[in-house]
C-alpha cells in the first residue's frame, strides 16, 4: 500500500510539474532591451500563464529550464518593455474617431468641405462636431468666425474644437443655443470669448470659455462614451503603447474604465488623473487610492489646469506674448484655485500633475508646490508632476530637479509648433522652450507622451522628434535648437520606465526584469541600433500586455 502511494504521489507529482510547465511561455528574439542595468540585452524571456516574468537570458538556457513550454520565437525582431504615453486622452481620441476630422486642413474652405463630406451620415437637427483645426497652418493664420461657417450650415449648430483643445469654433446656431448673452465686455473666469469690435461674438471661444457652448451641446449618450474608450485604446495598442496615462478623468469616465475592467475588455493599463477638484478627487479622498484588481486600471492622481496653450496664446505668460503685445495670456485656474486643491491633495495622499505651459503658468505652479511640499520636497516620494512644462524662465528651469518634480513632456509639441513657437515668446524665451536636454541635465525625470489626440497617438512619432527635433521631411536640417535633443535610449527611457516611475508603476512595468508584468513590444527593426531618423517608421509586429497578444500585424 505504501508504495502504491509513492507511484501515486510520484504520478502526480510529474503532472504537476508538466502542468506548470505547460503553462510558461519562452519568447525568443535576436535581442531584448530590457532597460534593467542588471541584465540590459539578452535573447530569451519566460514568463507564466498570470503574465509575469519568471527569467531572461540565453534562448538555450531558458528552453532547457523549461522545456514543456510553450514557445514565441520573434527571428530576427526586437523586444522592448512596452511603452507608455505619459500623458494622453483616451476618449477624446475616441472621439475623434467618431467625429469629423479637421487635423492638418490647409485652410478654413477645406474645413467646410470635411463638414459636408461628414454631415451626410447625420441625422437632421444633429450638432455637427469636429475637431483638429489649427489656424496656424491656414494662409491667414487668423482665428476664423461664425461667420466662416454660416453660409454652408445656417440651421445646424456646429461645434469644432481646436487642436490642442483650448480654443473651439462655434456658428452662429451653436451660439443660439447658449443659455446666456454672449455680447459685450464681460469673460468668464479662465476663458476668453473672442469679440469683434461691435463687441459681438466671433464664433471663437478660448480655454474655459468652451464650456459655454459645451454645455448647450446635447449631453453624450453613455454607450458612445464607453465605446469613445475602447476605440482609442484599441488604436494605442495597435501603435505599440501598453499604457497610458489618461489626463483628466471624471468620476463618471471612471466608472465607464471599471465596467470595461470587469468585463475584461481594457487591452492595456490605464493610470487615470482626477479631473480637477471635483468628484473623483473627493472620491479618491474618501476611499483611498484605486487600483482595479486586474492591474489594467489605477487612479491615485489629480490633474489641475494652470493656465491655456501656446497655439491659441493661452497660455500664461510672464511678458506680453511677442506677437501679441498686451496679451498675457490666461490663468485657466487661479493661483488660489489651484493652492487649495494642491494642499487637500496632499492631505489625502494624491499625486499632483498640473497642466502648464507659460512661464508664468509654471512659475505658479512650481510656487505652489513648494510651499505645499516646504522642506520635505527633496526628500519625500511626492512625484508631483508639471505637464507639459513647455516654456521655463532661466530660474525656474532647475526647480524641477530641486523639488524632485516630473517633467512629464510631449516631444511632438515641438515639431509641430516650432514653425511659429518664436514667433509667439521671441528669441530669448525661446531658449527655455522645450529644453528636453537642459531639464534631463538638470536631474529633472522627463517623462514622455503625447498629449493625443492633440499629437498622434503613435509614439514612434514621439521618438523621432526627441532625438532629432525635426519633422516628417527631417527639416530643419540638423534640428530645431538641436542642443536640445534627447538619445534614442533616453527618449525610450522616457516612454517606458520613467513614464512607469511617474505612475508609481516602476516595480511593474517600464522594463523587463523577473517579477514584473510582461508587457512589451515586438519591432522588426532595433530602435537603439538605426539612425534616428529611421524611428519614425519602427516596424511594430505585436505589442504584448499580460504576456498575452492585444495587437498582432497583419
Amino acid at each position: 500500500m505504501r508504495k502504491l502511494v509513492s507511484v501515486m504521489s510520484a504520478v502526480l507529482v510529474a503532472m504537476s510539474g508538466q502542468a506548470m510547465a505547460a503553462q510558461v511561455t519562452v519568447l525568443t528574439a535576436a535581442r531584448i532591451h530590457t532597460l534593467d542595468t542588471a541584465q540590459p540585452k539578452v535573447q530569451a524571456l519566460a514568463f507564466d500563464e498570470a503574465g509575469r516574468i519568471l527569467a531572461l537570458g540565453s534562448g538555450a538556457e531558458l528552453l532547457k529550464r523549461y522545456p514543456k513550454a510553450e514557445r514565441i520565437d520573434a527571428g530576427q525582431a526586437t523586444v522592448i518593455p512596452g511603452l507608455i504615453d505619459a500623458h494622453a486622452h483616451v476618449s477624446g481620441l475616441g472621439m475623434t474617431m467618431l467625429s469629423a476630422d479637421l487635423v492638418d486642413a490647409a485652410s478654413k474652405q477645406e474645413v467646410v468641405q470635411r463638414l459636408q463630406a461628414f454631415e451626410k451620415q447625420l441625422p437632421p437637427g444633429a450638432w455637427l462636431i469636429g475637431r483638429g483645426w489649427d489656424q496656424n497652418d491656414w494662409p491667414e493664420k487668423t482665428f476664423p468666425t461664425a461667420a466662416d461657417l454660416d453660409a454652408a450650415f445656417p440651421d445646424r449648430p456646429v461645434w469644432l474644437e481646436r487642436i490642442d483643445g483650448h480654443a473651439g469654433w462655434a456658428n452662429t446656431a451653436a451660439m443660439r443655443a447658449v443659455k446666456r448673452d454672449l455680447t459685450g465686455d464681460w469673460q468668464p473666469e479662465g476663458g476668453r470669448i473672442e469679440r469683434d469690435a461691435r463687441k459681438q461674438p466671433t464664433g471663437v471661444f478660448v480655454d474655459a470659455a468652451s464650456a459655454l457652448v459645451e454645455e448647450a451641446r446635447p449631453p453624450l449618450d453613455e454607450a458612445t462614451a464607453e465605446r469613445a474608450l475602447s476605440l482609442g485604446m484599441q488604436s494605442a495598442v495597435e501603435h505599440g503603447l501598453t499604457g497610458v496615462h489618461d489626463a483628466g478623468v471624471s468620476l463618471a469616465e471612471l466608472r465607464r474604465y471599471q465596467r470595461l475592467a470587469d468585463r475584461g475588455q481594457m487591452p492595456l493599463r490605464v493610470t487615470a488623473m482626477a479631473d480637477g477638484n471635483n468628484e473623483a478627487l473627493e472620491s479618491l479622498c474618501r476611499n483611498g487610492l484605486y487600483t482595479h484588481p486586474s492591474g489594467r486600471l489605477q487612479m491615485r492622481t489629480l490633474k489641475l489646469y494652470a493656465d491655456g496653450a501656446l497655439g491659441s496664446r493661452g497660455a500664461a505668460m510672464l511678458r506680453d506674448y511677442s506677437d501679441d503685445h498686451g496679451n498675457l495670456g490666461i490663468m485657466v485656474t487661479s493661483p488660489e484655485q489651484i493652492a487649495a486643491a494642491v494642499d487637500k491633495a496632499k492631505r489625502c495622499g494624491v499625486q499632483v500633475a498640473t497642466h502648464a505651459i507659460g512661464d508664468r503658468g509654471n512659475h505658479v505652479v512650481l510656487e505652489t508646490y513648494a510651499k505645499a511640499l516646504g522642506d520635505a520636497a527633496g526628500t519625500t516620494d511626492h512625484r508631483w508632476r508639471i505637464e507639459h512644462a513647455q516654456v521655463l524662465s532661466p530660474s525656474d528651469l532647475p526647480r524641477l530637479s530641486q523639488l524632485h518634480v516630473i517633467a512629464s513632456m510631449q516631444p511632438t509639441h515641438a515639431t509641430s509648433d516650432m514653425p511659429w513657437a518664436e514667433d509667439r515668446v521671441g528669441p530669448e524665451r525661446i531658449i527655455g522652450a522645450y529644453a528636453w536636454r537642459q531639464l534631463r541635465d538638470s536631474g529633472a525625470r522627463l517623462a514622455l507622451g503625447s498629449d493625443f489626440p492633440v499629437e498622434s497617438v503613435d509614439p514612434r512619432f514621439g521618438l523621432y522628434a526627441a532625438t532629432t527635433r525635426a519633422d516628417a521631411q527631417g527639416l530643419p536640417a540638423g534640428g530645431w535648437f538641436p542642443q536640445e535633443k534627447l538619445t534614442a535610449f533616453e527618449a525610450l527611457r522616457g516612454f517606458t520606465l520613467d513614464a512607469a516611475y511617474a505612475g508609481f508603476a516602476e516595480t511593474q512595468v517600464g522594463s523587463l526584469a523577473v517579477g514584473k508584468r510582461a508587457d512589451f513590444v515586438v519591432l522588426s527593426e532595433d530602435p537603439l541600433a538605426i539612425a534616428p531618423t529611421g524611428l519614425r517608421s519602427l516596424t511594430v509586429q505585436a505589442t504584448y500586455v499580460d504576456g498575452k497578444p492585444v495587437y498582432r500585424a497583419k
